[in-house]
């Protein structure tokens, strides 16, 4: 069938692209025979065509049309009819689930006269507090009325009337809401409240089309890189009633714990309310469990549902369900959002029960996901003063002072602060302050309120439901009863793993994760699952995983961390501290004397540094990069000095040295030190530097092989433009070699290579591997030269404005840019294997660590990535889905 429309009954899951998620999950369900309410999808073809035209498309009222009249066949009742109306659900729905971003309209049929009609078969109060509902909804949803408009009617009747929630109010009271709000629509609105419930409808649909671009759902596919052409299904679906009594109610299940993992039956529920109640966190709910007590049958009807759904999606299922006077109805499922931790329990249990291979179990973890596991947490040896406790609902530890609304968080956030979001409840209106904020706590909500769902799909730490605080946005405080007061600017602590919330900042250790990876003994269904997954997928992947070690220290970590061996040794690392003395003597240095000298100081220095790494990474190779220091970073800075040597002047306390250093560092001061005499060019311009440090590396290879080790080193050439640099390197290079290994009597092996960093060097890559045995592509400066920007300069200057107008989806120095960069790296690639096809090649920019990276890294055929002892285990794993998911597409 072609058009706009479908009909629940005549997709499937594999259509979200058409039907989005929502729809497509719901025309699953019909397929598996669930008790589903009937309806229909309008596609996102017809939203594109709406948000590109600025019209509805052609033919799309008319199948609308169509459709509503064959779900009135269904029902047996017409939208809108005065004695027993048809009502129904406009939701949106687009490819990849956006909780909360866009518009949902409930209750659309109801007016003056078919609330009459409604109250004859279900009750009076269930009819009026269905109508008040859609008015409110549909007067901020569609017509743009702001959602405190209602909000604040409601709450000043609750007030009047001594009611603590909606539930308390009478009949009469309900009619006199209606009232107040039809008035509220034609004073904001100016107009009435339409009566025609097709004209809803219609209005409904376009709302939610429009709702694509509203600046929260626009910022949140920007921060989720979801594409901005997609467009949103609306679905069109016959209402079910929560809000029918105490026999009825609205609920969300998940088929396995969101939060830690576990099995088990999890999820919220509230008697006598709709789903936007749940969701919404203005009622606190009770727990699923709980239902089985209040409504047997559904509650068994449910949880065989639930089994059914997890088994035929083999996967952890969210699932919103309604029942009305006893009888369920499943509203919706999907493959439901989690916490890092519960994404490595579930994908490691379903492999257990065999849902799922460990292939697949791999895949369904990330990168990303790994490097959340090995945050801190806090210290549970420290005494702390617990304030309250709430719901945890996204675990972590987080520390920041207290905000009350989303745009303190950021203000505070751009300033430097961390900072706590703590609302009575959060809505999607909040996401950018969520998003600043290091965690957030709400008073009310559970595991399925927008606070929640949101957190766990960030991965920051998240209390809700902490029922003793009582947050005052007049007096910008808030009450904690019984207890103190928190002003905001107070710092409080979060525990989102137990829902405890600290006064104070309370200090944090080290994750089970990172002290598994440590060697240290951990008993933790999480560490469990994670070493798994990591033992197979080390097992599955192509690429080596090295570390950037500039260190023993670091070296030893990194091998308990996972490395394959070093990838980068930043010897001007070596020389910060009390020894950059040594490199500012060398390059100040005026003539041979002062230069050797300064030269003999630094070998044994290096000299050890490479012994005891070589030690470290015994059998693994060590790739050592030569000096490649900015000089900025190790001259005195010329505009402090020169106003010391005039003062010094000036006083009369002048003196040739002090001058003399004010002359050098001026002939060695660059407008650009990241373009200027760093790397192969240094090693050219100072005679013996090179020769120096390639001693001190090859000598600490023979001392390690004379006392029975196994050293690898790789010394490595920095900032490589041209061949002829290279030649002379390894000239200078292979006469040191002759020379320690006739002193020593024993061959030393060795590797010589350098970086591609430089854009000529990747383009001239054939030429350059003649002389080279590897290339490490060194992303971090190559990405700055291929832009022409400078990441510590004009990335801060201009980047945010770039990401924010969508010019950029992600800054290529956190991911790499594969169409420019990334073309540069396969040029390189195939020009150098074509002079030497067993030329080994890796990268070991910060790019080695991040998981879209390290993807091209695998298609572009490197033999290892490189990156920072911590990130290594999320290279391990994303190195293996690198090639399930390759296997998957070929």
């Amino acid at each position: 069938m072609t058009g706009f429309v479908r009909d629940f009954a005549e997709g499937d899951r594999s259509q979200a692209d058409l039907l989005g998620g929502k729809g497509a999950n719901l025309a699953e369900m019909c397929r598996l025979g669930l008790p589903v309410p009937p309806g229909f999808t309008i596609t996102t073809e017809a939203c594109r065509a709406y948000l590109r035209d600025g019209v509805v498309p052609d033919g799309l009222d008319t199948e609308v049309g169509e459709h509503l009249a064959r779900l009135e066949r269904q029902m047996d009742r017409r939208l809108g009819d005065p004695s027993d109306p048809l009502l129904v659900s406009v939701r949106s729905g687009s490819k990849f689930s956006m909780p909360g971003m866009m518009e949902t309209v409930l209750d659309v049929g109801l007016n003056d006269d078919s609330v009459n009609g409604l109250a004859r078969h279900g009750g009076e109060r269930f009819a009026l507090d269905s109508y008040r509902r859609l008015i409110q909804m549909f007067g901020s949803t569609v017509l743009g009325i702001e959602p405190k408009v209602f909000a604040t009617a409601l709450a000043e009747l609750k007030d009047d009337r001594s009611s603590v929630d909606d539930a308390g109010l009478a009949v009469d009271d309900l009619r006199e809401l209606v009232s107040t709000y039809q008035g509220l629509v034609l004073q904001h609105a100016g107009r009435g409240f339409p009566q025609d419930p097709r004209e809803q409808l219609d209005l409904a649909v376009r709302a939610v089309f429009d709702s694509w671009h509203t600046p929260r759902a626009t910022f949140y596919r920007q921060r989720e890189h979801i594409s901005e052409d997609l467009g949103t299904a609306v679905n069109v679906q016959a209402m079910v009633f929560g809000n029918r009594g105490a026999s009825s109610g609205s609920g969300v299940a998940f088929t396995r714990d969101p939060a830690t993992g576990a099995s088990g039956v999890y999820g919220d529920y509230l008697q006598h309310a709709q789903g936007e109640d749940v969701v919404s966190g203005i009622r606190n709910t009770v727990p699923l469990s709980d239902l089985i007590e209040l409504d047997k049958p559904s509650y068994e009807e449910l949880l065989r549902n639930m089994a059914a759904l997890e088994r035929h999606y083999r996967d952890m299922c969210d699932i919103e369900f309604t029942i009305e006077a006893g009888k369920l109805w499943m509203l919706q499922t999907r493959v439901g959002k989690r916490t890092p931790e519960a994404a490595f329990r579930i994908a490691h249990a379903m492999a257990g029960e065999g849902l799922v291979d460990l292939d697949e179990a791999v895949l369904r973890v990330t990168g990303a996901q790994l490097a959340r596991l090995m945050f801190p947490r806090f210290d549970d040896a420290v005494a702390k003063q617990s304030l309250t406790v709430g719901i945890g609902a996204s675990p972590g530890a987080a520390v920041g002072r207290v905000v009350l609304d989303a745009g303190t968080a950021v203000t505070w956030s751009e300033r430097g602060e961390d900072v706590i979001l703590v609302r009575e409840e959060t809505n999607p209106d909040d996401l950018q302050g969520m998003v600043a904020a290091c965690g957030t706590l709400t008073s009310r909500g559970g595991k399925t309120s927008h606070a929640a769902v949101v957190a766990r799909g960030m991965g920051r730490p998240c209390v809700c439901g902490a029922e003793a605080l009582l947050v005052d946005l007049v007096q910008r405080q808030v009450q904690v009863r019984g207890g103190p007061v928190l002003h905001e600017g107070d710092v409080v602590s979060l525990d989102g793993t137990t829902g405890e919330v600290y006064a104070g900042a309370v200090p944090v250790v080290d994750s089970a994760v990172v002290r598994y990876f440590d060697g240290k003994a951990v008993e933790d269904p999480v560490v469990d699952a994670v070493a798994a997954l990591l033992t197979h997928a080390d097992g599955v992947r192509r690429m080596e995983v090295h570390a950037n070690a500039d260190t023993p220290e670091d070296a030893a970590r990194a091998r308990r961390f996972g490395a394959q061996g070093i990838g980068l040794c930043r010897t001007e690392h070596m020389f910060l501290g009390p020894r950059r003395v040594l490199v500012e003597r060398l390059v100040l240095a005026t003539n041979d004397s002062e230069r050797d000298a300064a030269l003999a100081e630094m070998l044994p220095l290096q000299r050890e540094d490479f012994t005891r790494i070589l030690a470290e990474m015994d059998g693994l190779p060590v790739t050592i990069r030569l000096i490649d220091p900015p000089l900025h970073e190790f001259l005195p800075d010329l505009t402090q000095l020169s106003v010391e040597v005039a003062l010094d002047d000036e006083q009369g306390r002048g003196n040739p040295t002090r001058h003399r250093l004010l002359a050098a560092v001026r002939a060695a001061h660059e407008q650009n030190p990241m373009l200027g005499l760093r790397g192969v060019r240094l090693g050219l311009v100072i005679p013996g530097l090179v020769a120096m440090q390639a001693r001190a590396i090859l000598e600490a290879a023979a001392d390690r092989l004379a006392v029975g080790g196994d050293p690898r080193p790789e010394i490595m050439v920095p900032l490589v433009s041209t061949v002829g640099e290279l030649a002379r390197m390894r000239q200078v290079l292979a006469g040191v070699a002759e020379e320690v290994e006739s002193r020593r009597g024993f061959a030393v092996p060795h590797r010589v290579g350098t970086m591609i960093e430089v854009p000529r060097a990747a383009l001239t890559a054939d030429q350059i591997a003649s002389e080279a045995d590897f290339f490490s592509f060194g992303t971090n400066d190559l990405t700055q030269m291929t832009w022409g920007f400078s990441r510590d300069d004009v990335e801060a200057a201009f980047f945010p404005a770039y990401l924010a107008e969508g010019v950029l989806a992600v800054s290529p120095f956190e991911s790499l840019d594969t169409e420019g960069v990334g073309s540069l790296i396969t040029t390189a690639v195939a020009k150098g294997r074509q002079v030497r096809p067993n030329l080994a090649l890796g990268v070991c920019g910060e790019h080695g660590g991040d998981p879209d990276s390290i993807q091209f890294f695998e298609s572009a055929g490197l033999d290892y990535v490189s990156c920072s002892p911590f990130r290594l285990p999320v290279a391990r794993l994303e190195a293996a889905r690198a090639v399930l998911r390759g296997d998957a597409r070929r």
